[in-house]
């Protein structure tokens, strides 16, 4: 830029220069000579040196600096052009780059977890004789054999796909979904004729639905779409059920979960007021017979809605952001949350017999339609009230509802002695209590559990197990009684906690398969070390609301169990935890039938994942 001011300079001093007349030259005797003002009116004969200012040599080289100035300008201005050309085509392209990057990076998200879980189950039996035992994996071996260990895996994607601001779709898709490591060897289950024995085999096959394996490598799970509205936002598809603590409705979210929720559902989340949510929704529970199997390239048809079960759910809530619950401890406020989740659920009849296809025009004679006639009312209440040093959270459930025709079968459904009609009266409840020291590094629990239940023999967590010992009496099954001329037990009575809702390690996890028809309590304690590592440990008492309903047939107490654990996370998201856990079984699981010594079960669980 200064060799283009200089130039300008030169310009424009030569310019002055050749516009301006040169002094009158001086004679020599000193007199001044006349002015222009003072010559006569009459031309006079111009001398030379006025009639020519500039001498031609002078000329010549003013006209030569000048055209080299001009030169000189013209590039340094193209020097200059040039330069800021490729600036601003710089800086087009690294924006350019930039926001493509940035489209790049909201168009797709992606979320998830690798999980690995070794594991060891040890006398899970209790000592229990064979047929009375309430774990329901024994060795094919030998009966005698009371160890079992493996390790299982699970990656877990939850992609997001942005299509804009206001529209998204959402997944969950499970790959190696708990495939127990070792479990798909290529010499197993594939027809492989490379080897003949197991002890040769170096590699693992995908797993494939009844090749070698009872499902695929992949599962989407969830598969669902939102969009953003002015006045809510509008959800459909396959979707995770979460409601409260997840006593009852639990989406399985966790890194150590097996289980969860997937509702085929449309649900609309409005905000009427700062803070209070309300949503209605439908889902489709079930649809019973459709054209699916034998058109499956098409578009399925249900072919009656006589057979459909849907719930229609309305949930009204106040909540809290996780910002604002924080932003409120900060400030030692308390924060509280409620809400209502209400379902009615309605079938009128149910299609039997069809299980496995379609049989449109080859219709089983087995096959038909029960007038199940079925309502269910669920209205689940829950609180949550937080201060910055304490937590205290309830949740309470009620299913209210009858069936008016109990056959599973067609011929059951005119027969006096299985069609009689049921009744359901069931409630469960949560109570979970936490204090918090030393800033918040030591955290006291206390848990308080209860699930209803009637003296029906069994648990009936499982009702279509219909496990029975070798007295043919149940440790499983339905929880009423009925028979030609009527039902002695007509209500179905027992609560059933949320599989994926988490009460211990071994008794109600593993044993029993989930909590229902008894109350427990459990104190608890957890302490941070350091940034991402903790220790805790929990003593859960468990007993059973009917003693009818045990394998002792006399007593409540089902047992004690002590479960100590270590978890390490970091902020990049690596996971490595550790669980034990120890059964004292107690009077109330010992079978009357053989009374044999109580032995006490062990669990040892490992964690290694990866959160992202």
């Amino acid at each position: 830029m200064s060799h283009v001011l200089l130039a300008a300079l030169l310009v424009a001093s030569a310019t002055a220069t050749a516009q301006t007349s040169p002094p009158a030259p001086v004679p020599e005797s000193a007199t001044p000579a006349a002015t222009p003002s003072a010559a006569p009116s009459t031309p006079a004969a111009a001398s030379p040196s006025a009639a020519s200012p500039l001498s031609p040599e002078a000329e010549a080289e003013l006209a030569r600096r000048l055209e080299a100035a001009k030169a000189e300008m013209r590039e340094e201005i193209r020097a200059q052009i040039a330069t800021q050309s490729l600036a601003t085509a710089s800086e087009s392209n690294w924006q350019s780059e930039f926001t493509e990057e940035r489209r790049k990076l909201e168009i797709f998200t992606l979320d998830g977890y690798l999980r690995l879980r070794p594991n060891l189950f040890y006398k899970f039996d209790l000592g229990q004789a064979p047929g009375r035992r309430l774990f329901p994996f024994t060795s094919p071996r030998s009966p005698a054999e009371n160890t079992q260990a493996g390790t299982n895996m699970r990656l877990r994607l939850e992609p997001t796909f942005n299509v804009s601001e206001e529209v998204r779709i959402k997944l969950q898709v499970d790959a190696l979904d708990n495939i127990l490591l070792g479990s798909t060897p290529d010499s197993s289950f594939t027809g492989s004729d490379r080897d003949i024995y197991t002890i040769f085999s170096e590699s693992q096959t995908p797993p494939a639905s009844a090749i070698n394996a009872f499902k695929d490598s992949i599962s989407i799970k969830r598969a669902y779409g939102e969009v953003s509205t002015p006045v809510g936002m509008l959800r459909f598809g396959r979707m995770g059920s979460h409601w409260g603590l997840g006593m009852l409705r639990n989406d399985g979210n966790c890194v150590d979960c097996d289980f969860g929720d997937n509702v085929d559902r449309i649900q609309f989340v409005t905000e009427p007021f700062a803070g209070f949510y309300v949503t209605p929704m439908v889902d489709f529970n079930s649809e019973g017979v459709s054209s699916e199997v034998r058109n499956a390239e098409r578009e399925p048809v249900d072919l009656t809605n006589a057979d459909d079960s849907h719930s229609y759910v309305l949930a009204i809530a106040r909540r809290d952001t996780d910002q604002q619950v924080r932003a409120k401890l900060d400030n030692n406020q308390g924060v509280l949350n409620y809400g209502l989740h209400f379902t009615y659920r309605t079938q009128r009849w149910e299609a039997t017999g069809y299980e496995g296809g379609n049989f449109q025009g080859n219709t089983p004679t087995t096959a038909g339609f029960v007038p199940r006639d079925a309502k269910l009312y669920v209205p689940d209440l829950w609180l949550r009230y937080e201060e910055r040093l304490w937590r205290l959270e309830v949740e309470l459930a009620v299913i209210y509802g009858s069936i008016g025709n109990r056959a599973l079968t067609l011929e059951g459904s005119v027969d006096p002695a299985q069609n009689q009609d049921l009744r359901i009266l069931q409630f469960g409840g949560v109570a979970q209590g936490e204090y918090r020291l030393l800033n918040s590094k030591l955290k006291l629990g206390m848990e308080f559990g209860v699930a209803s239940g009637d003296k029906a023999a069994g648990f009936g967590n499982y009702p279509r197990r219909r496990v029975a010992n070798e007295d043919n009496e149940q440790l499983d099954g339905p929880q009423y009684t009925c028979a030609v001329g009527g039902c002695s037990d007509d209500a179905i009575r027992n609560f059933r906690f949320n599989r994926a809702y988490r009460v211990d390690l071994i008794l109600w996890r593993e044993l029993i398969g989930g909590l229902t028809d008894a109350v427990y309590f459990k104190p608890s304690l957890k302490y941070s070390i350091a940034d991402g590592f903790d220790v805790y440990g929990s003593v859960i008492y468990s007993q059973a609301l009917y003693a009818e309903s045990t394998p002792s047939r006399t007593s409540k107490s089902l047992g004690v169990e002590v479960d100590i654990g270590a978890r390490y996370e970091t902020e990049d998201g690596f996971i490595a935890g550790i669980d034990w856990g120890i059964l004292f079984p107690m009077s109330g699981l010992q079978d009357q039938g053989i009374p044999l010594d109580f032995e006490t079960a062990q669990a040892i669980r490992g964690t290694l994942g990866i959160r992202f």
